[in-house]
């Protein structure tokens, strides 16, 4: 999916605009119990408590796809013959009123989930009439192209509320309560099947982690038994490691200044052209950039190598989950020196009476523990 098919169906939830007819769910105590269920017409909630649940639900179709928005992708055996994906048919062909289907997940769920104290699971099953999308990008609800029907499910924590004092109507008086548990929005949660190239493709689901480098791995392989993908976290370190690791002693300050630059500014001109489809690039480009910093081609090949090793032959890599966009961090054992990304190239290196130096020029406002000085 890209970013503007997931918004898409983002707006689909709105209250004006929803097609949720019922909530489904149950309620889990810190012992992984169900100690409720739900199953409520939407048409019978008032208004704000309806808003509220779909609120949480459209939650977990937010933040930035490769980081909190995954692509979980099953392979052609699963399709054709797999427990998983079986249930996952079944509770979207039903629409969810299976209940022994929805029993079954609920269970699975429990059982691999690691939450600390109660938590909500929140499932819903939408139909999405998907208008057409003339060439000029315009949308025309009149002449529907195909109806998209799916469900989305989240996870969210409980927030226990602090004994305070409270006003109790019956007693006119005011005692200690503890008020009751808050739900919190979504820790992690999944839509099925994915909405690719605005229309159901029951070979992915889209997966959502509230924590980036969290990807909740015993529920991805619970729910859906397919190789858990790297997190961002994961990505960056292991992309570091391959840079560092090939280039050894040609890993200097100013390679990875013009890796992180070229990077950056390729992160910056995709925002800028809007292109809804996620940034990648191959290790292969990236290699390109190092060989332009005058890495030697037998360090770039190792590179590249170690790349294919770690991330697979023919990954494509997302740049915003190998560098941090906003901040230039250098560290040493004594000082830690950090910019914003726009002014990396301010660091230097140089030695000065045979000794090593970082160097930033001094420009106005200078200033020490927030003093001004000269």
């Amino acid at each position: 999916m890209n970013q503007k098919e997931v918004g898409e169906l983002r707006r689909s939830f709105q209250p004006e605009k929803s097609t949720v007819r019922r909530i489904y769910g149950c309620y889990v105590n810190s012992g992984g119990e169900i100690i409720a269920y739900l199953d409520e017409p939407v048409s019978m909630m008032p208004q704000e408590e309806a808003e509220q649940y779909l609120s949480l639900l459209k939650k977990s179709l937010s933040g930035t796809l490769g980081k909190n928005l995954i692509d979980v992708v099953f392979s052609t055996e699963q399709v054709a013959d797999s427990d998983e994906h079986r249930l996952l048919s079944a509770l979207r062909n039903s629409e969810l009123r299976d209940e022994a289907a929805r029993e079954v997940f609920y269970r699975q769920a429990i059982a691999s989930l690691e939450l600390e104290g109660s938590y909500l699971i929140l499932l819903a099953h939408s139909v999405y009439d998907v208008p057409y999308r003339g060439g000029d990008g315009g949308t025309f609800a009149e002449a529907s192209e195909n109806m998209f029907s799916y469900f989305v499910c989240c996870v969210c924590p409980l927030k226990e509320g602090k004994a305070a004092l409270s006003f109790c109507p019956n007693e006119n008086e005011f005692h200690s309560r503890v008020p009751n548990p808050a739900v919190c929005p979504p820790e992690l949660g999944f839509l099925f099947p994915a909405f690719d190239d605005r229309a159901a493709n029951i070979y992915s689901a889209l997966f959502y982690s509230r924590k980036a480098e969290d990807l909740h791995q015993n529920f991805l392989d619970a729910i859906f038994h397919t190789e858990p993908p790297m997190s961002a976290a994961e990505q960056k370190e292991t992309f570091q490691a391959a840079l560092s690791g090939s280039l050894e002693n040609a890993c200097s300050l100013e390679v990875v200044q013009t890796v992180y630059e070229q990077l950056n500014e390729r992160i910056e001109q995709h925002k800028e052209s809007r292109d809804p489809e996620p940034l990648a690039l191959t290790p292969k480009e990236v290699g390109a950039i190092l060989s332009e910093s005058g890495v030697e081609e037998e360090r770039v090949a190792a590179f590249c190598e170690a790349c294919g090793r770690e991330f697979g032959e023919g990954a494509a890599l997302s740049p915003a989950n190998l560098i941090d966009g906003k901040r230039f961090e250098v560290k040493t054992a004594e000082a830690t020196i950090s910019l914003d990304a726009e002014n990396s190239c301010l660091v230097e290196t140089r030695i000065v009476d045979g000794r090593k130096y970082l160097m930033i020029p001094v420009g106005e406002g200078l200033e020490v523990n927030g003093m001004p000085v000269r």
